[in-house]
C-alpha cells in the first residue's frame, strides 16, 4: 500500500489526538499549528492534552510525526484534515472564528487539488455555506472522540461518517485511501446529515444519562438500587451493554451542552418542538447540585462547620478538562467552610474563586478533614484504601457520587458512605 502524507491542522486535542492515531496507522503526518510554543511542546514529547496512551503512541511513531508552525510543510500533503477544538461558552454556543481561520490557512496554503476535510464540529449548513475561494474537494467528518478515550477512539472508530456536497458521486482517491486505512464502515452523506447526525448520537446519549439520572434519583427516595437495575438494561437488545446508564452529576464538558443548545436554537428557529431536549438540560442542572442538596439536607447536622476536602476537579477521569466541571460548580457554593482540593491532574489554581494550596496527594488533602467528596472517579481514588481515609480524617463521612469506594469497606471502617442511585441512611 502506498505511503499517504496526511496534514492534521490544529494541535488541540481533537487534531492531536486524530494526528497521533493516524501516524499510528502507518501514514506520515504533518502536524501544524500557528503557535510555536505549542509546537515546540509537541517537538519535546509534551502534548498539550491529558489523554492515556497519547505521549506513548507518540513516541512509538514519532518518524512518522513531524510536528511544525510552517505553513510551507502543507504543500506536501496528499490530503489536509483541520481539527481544531471549537470552544464553547456557559450556554453550548460555539465560537468558530478559530476554526474559520484555519480552514482559510489551509485553502491557501495547500496544493490545488487537495482534499480539504473539517474534521471540527460544526452546526447543521456550516460545510455547504462555507466558500472555499480554490474550489477544492470539501469534506466534512464526523469526530466521536470521547475525553480519556481518545486516541482507542481515534485509532479503531466504529464507522467514520462523512459529509460531501453530493454523497453519491466518487470520493477523492486520496481522501479514499485515507479512510481506509482504519478498515471500518463508511457513511457519507449530505453535509447537513453528517453534521446532524453528530448530534442526534450525541442527543442519543444524553437521553440515556438522563434516565439513570431521573430513574437513579427515585431510588435513592424509595429505597431501590440502580446499581442492581443497570444489568438488566444492559442485557436488553433495544438498550445494550454499551448503554450510558451510570447516575451522575448532569451533562458537562461542553461537546454535548453544545448539540443541545444548537438543537434548541434550531427549533426556536424553525418552529419546530424540543420540550424533551429543554427537560434534559434542567434535569442535568438539577443533578449537578447533588452533592450541594445533600450536604445541606442532612450533613451539615453532623458536621456544622466542616473542614471539607474534594477529590477530583476534572469533569471526568482519565482528562484535564474542567470545562462545566460540577467539582468547580460546587466549590464555588463551598465558600463559607474550610476547604481543600486534590485532582491528579489539574492543579488547584483551576478553581479561580479562592486560592487552595497545591497538595501532593489524595491522602494529604484529607487530614483533618470531616467530609471528603470525592467528585471525579479517577482510578488514583478507586485504589485508595478506606482504612487509609480513615486515618487520615478527622470525621467519617464520604460523599462519593459514582460510586468509587465499595461501601462495605467503607462501613467496615465506621466511614458513612453517600453515593448516587441508592437510599443513603
Amino acid at each position: 500500500m502506498s505511503e499517504i502524507a496526511v496534514a492534521y491542522i490544529g494541535m488541540t486535542h481533537l487534531g492531536v489526538n486524530s494526528a497521533v492515531a493516524a501516524a499510528a496507522r502507518g501514514m506520515q503526518v504533518t502536524c501544524f499549528d500557528p503557535d510555536e510554543e505549542v509546537v515546540e511542546a509537541l517537538n519535546a514529547g509534551v502534548p498539550p492534552v491529558t489523554e492515556p496512551q497519547l505521549e506513548h503512541f507518540m513516541r512509538e511513531n514519532e518518524e512518522r510525526l513531524t510536528f511544525t508552525a510552517d505553513k510551507a510543510s502543507l504543500r506536501s500533503a496528499d490530503v489536509a484534515i483541520v481539527a481544531p477544538d471549537v470552544p464553547t461558552d456557559d450556554e453550548g454556543n460555539s465560537d468558530l472564528s478559530g476554526l474559520k481561520n484555519l480552514l482559510a490557512l489551509a485553502d491557501t496554503n495547500l496544493g490545488p487539488a487537495i482534499p480539504l476535510i473539517v474534521l471540527s464540529q460544526v452546526p447543521p449548513g456550516f460545510s455547504r455555506s462555507l466558500a472555499l475561494e480554490s474550489g477544492r474537494p470539501f469534506y466534512c467528518q464526523v469526530e466521536t472522540l470521547i475525553f480519556g478515550q481518545a486516541v482507542e477512539r481515534a485509532l479503531n472508530p466504529e464507522r467514520i461518517i462523512f459529509g460531501a456536497a453530493a454523497p453519491d458521486a466518487p470520493i477523492h482517491p486520496s481522501y479514499q485511501a485515507f479512510l481506509n486505512r482504519f478498515d471500518c464502515p463508511l457513511l457519507p452523506m449530505r453535509y447537513e446529515s453528517a453534521e446532524l447526525a453528530k448530534i442526534a448520537i450525541n442527543c442519543c446519549l444524553v437521553s440515556s444519562i438522563s434516565v439513570a439520572n431521573t430513574l437513579g434519583e427515585l431510588c435513592e427516595k424509595i429505597g431501590a438500587d440502580w446499581s442492581e437495575i443497570a444489568p438488566a438494561l444492559k442485557l436488553d437488545r433495544r438498550i445494550g451493554q454499551y448503554a450510558y446508564l451510570s447516575p451522575g452529576l448532569g451533562i458537562a464538558g461542553g461537546n454535548l451542552e453544545r448539540d443541545l443548545n444548537t438543537v434548541m436554537r434550531y427549533a426556536s428557529a424553525y418552529g419546530t418542538d424540543a420540550g424533551a431536549v429543554e427537560a434534559w438540560v434542567r434535569n442535568s442542572r438539577y443533578r449537578r447540585d447533588w452533592v450541594l442538596r445533600l450536604l445541606h439536607d442532612q450533613l451539615l447536622d453532623y458536621a456544622p462547620n466542616p473542614k471539607i476536602v474534594v477529590w477530583g476537579l476534572a469533569y471526568k477521569q482519565d482528562t484535564h478538562s474542567t470545562k462545566n466541571s460540577p467539582a468547580l460548580a460546587l466549590i464555588d457554593h463551598l465558600g463559607a467552610f474550610g476547604l481543600s482540593a486534590y485532582d491528579p491532574v489539574v492543579p488547584v489554581s483551576a478553581v479561580l474563586n479562592r486560592a487552595l494550596e497545591q497538595k501532593q496527594s489524595a491522602l494529604d488533602a484529607c487530614e483533618g478533614a470531616d467530609i471528603l467528596i470525592i467528585m471525579t472517579p479517577w482510578e488514583e481514588f478507586k485504589d485508595t484504601a478506606p482504612a487509609d481515609i480513615k486515618a487520615h480524617m478527622a470525621g467519617s463521612i464520604i460523599v462519593d457520587p459514582y460510586g468509587v469506594l465499595d461501601t462495605n469497606a467503607c462501613t467496615a471502617q465506621a466511614l458513612q458512605h453517600f453515593t448516587l442511585g441508592r437510599a443513603n441512611v
